[in-house]
């Protein structure tokens, strides 16, 4: 009998050497390949179309699949970007840390300060939807005690560490998959009998006419916020093996397990109920849940929606707001407490816990769930637009890698269309959002001149280095 293979140790990938980059190692490095998807695919969360599948369906025209299908390809570019950008730049700190090596620390920072936006008030978003489902599912219990409980919970585990999330997360990942499963076999069982459309009808995916200009702007808005989660995964280079080849490769894995699963369970409960002109905006899933499986699916889905969304999407959203904040508090462009790391859990725990406390307060003054979406919105959409064009400045301009046609798609024209694709959604934004969006980036930019000294001084990590 052949002898067992020996167990392999994560092999050791140039892109752990952070001193390289001016930095060192001081989070624990723990995850592998297969830690980096599951941690992408729960923070975009798996059943995440269940909660706004309503409002998308309605404005879709009973088309929610094709949302989901136009948004992941016009997401796709930023992604391909952060593949490039995490490759060449393998630390934590995700767009900040790109565009301030691809275009230059001051732009940088400010790329980092617009996206904390949208990783200030993900969290209190995601809070708001939890406490929302957990008065539904128990009448009259106190709103805001749901947002304490699951405030606390994630903020303990984000300061104990990755290990710990990261045996919470397999935890959830089996639920979530199990009720998706349940719901995909239940419906379609149900819609094969008679119900809904009664057979497996295309009108739910295309109908001739129905799809504009006004079509594509929405789904890649709705894209934007569903798919968030991609950028997060870059915040976890510096806790990953071989971050040069997993983060990037993750990225793209995570993202098309996405689409396939939010294409397939939309599709089903779209041809559930075809009458989508009168479905619910608040409870149109879940309404779909009940007439195919009746009280008990419908109350089984509301209550892995509150436990997927309440622990692992916010406790992943506060993991890479934290090691966001980590990484700008190291190089001092923000307070340098953001950057302490926790002795024994090696966690940046005084990150961890601000942005507790952050939630708690956001999520009592904002707790609108269409102005919170928006402010998102507008934090990753412009910290995106900057992603993109450092990575041709970058790559294109500064390295020269344009000796082929491959060279041009990578570092020319992909980044280019998604900054156009991300323009064009940009544009729709409303007022409110524009005021609040442009004062975040006044007060960024003041914040900036003064830790900088009039823009004339870098972090530490760059005054030794050729980046």
């Amino acid at each position: 009998m052949a002898d067992k293979a020996p167990i392999q140790e994560p092999t050791i990938g140039l892109g752990e050497d952070i001193e390289a980059f001016g930095y060192k190692q001081e989070l624990k490095r723990g995850l592998q390949l297969r830690d980096v998807i599951l941690y992408g695919v729960l923070f975009m969360v798996i059943i995440a179309p269940q909660s706004i599948y309503g409002e998308i369906q309605q404005n879709s025209h009973g088309m929610t699949p094709l949302v989901y299908i136009v948004g992941f390809i016009a997401i796709s570019f930023t992604a391909l970007s952060y593949m490039w950008m995490s490759k060449k730049f393998p630390i934590a700190g995700s767009v900040y840390s790109y565009v301030q090596r691809g275009i230059n620390p001051h732009v940088g920072f400010i790329a980092g300060w617009l996206i904390l936006l949208d990783y200030v008030f993900v969290p209190a978003l995601l809070l708001v939807m939890v406490a929302n489902w957990g008065v539904a599912l128990v009448p009259g219990s106190p709103w805001y005690l749901w947002v304490v409980v699951f405030v606390v919970f994630n903020t303990f585990v984000n300061v104990r560490g990755i290990s710990m999330s990261k045996g919470i997360d397999w935890i959830i990942f089996v639920v979530e998959i199990l009720a998706v499963i349940a719901f995909i076999a239940i419906g379609t069982s149900f819609v094969l009998g008679g119900g809904g459309y009664g057979e497996l009808s295309t009108e739910p995916l295309w109908k001739a006419g129905e799809v504009d200009a006004h079509f594509i702007a929405m789904a890649v808005s709705i894209a934007c916020l569903s798919f968030l989660g991609f950028d997060g995964m870059s915040t976890l280079a510096e806790e990953t093996y071989q971050p040069e080849k997993n983060i990037g490769k993750g990225i793209i894995i995570a993202l098309c397990i996405m689409v396939v699963v939010f294409v397939a369970q939309t599709y089903v409960a779209a041809l559930i109920q075809p009458d989508w002109e009168n479905i619910s905006i608040e409870t149109g899933f879940f309404d779909a849940a009940e007439a195919a499986g009746g009280v008990v699916l419908r109350n089984i889905l509301l209550v892995v929606n509150i436990v997927a969304v309440g622990i692992a999407n916010i406790m992943n959203a506060q993991t890479a707001s934290a090691r966001l904040l980590y990484s700008m508090g190291r190089d001092g462009v923000i307070p340098r407490f953001f950057g302490k790391v926790h002795p024994k859990y090696q966690t940046p725990w005084v990150a961890a816990l601000v942005l507790g406390g952050l939630s708690l307060i956001v999520t009592a003054f904002f707790g609108d769930m269409v102005m919170l979406s928006r402010f998102v919105n507008f934090g990753a959409l412009s910290s995106f637009v900057l992603l993109n064009f450092a990575v041709f400045l970058y790559f294109f301009v500064k390295e020269k890698q344009r000796n082929s046609f491959a060279d041009y798609m990578k570092y020319l024209i992909c980044p280019f269309i998604g900054i156009f694709i991300l323009g064009y959604v940009f544009t729709g934004f409303d007022v409110p959002t524009y005021v609040v969006g442009i004062v975040w980036l006044v007060i960024g930019l003041v914040i900036g001149a003064v830790k900088s000294k009039g823009y004339k001084e870098v972090p530490e990590a760059f005054k030794n280095l050729e980046v």
